[in-house]
């Protein structure tokens, strides 16, 4: 089983946290909230602490 990156976009409030944390990664749509561009565009630990610092915890790993 894998795990695969997954943004709760109805949560988020478009704080830029993780494009500036892995912005190969995440960037803000044209609505202002996070998406992803490119799941394995950095390292997981990278990822990882996007996810531990989203204010709002719409960032997560999910199982495939």
């Amino acid at each position: 089983m894998t795990k695969k990156l997954s943004i709760n976009q109805e949560e988020c409030i478009g704080c830029g946290l993780c494009t500036e944390i892995a912005p190969e990664v995440f960037r803000l749509n044209n609505e202002g909230v996070s998406e992803i561009i490119n799941p394995e565009g950095a390292e997981e630990s990278k990822i990882q602490e996007a996810i531990d610092e989203c204010p709002v915890e719409c960032i997560q790993w999910v199982k495939d």
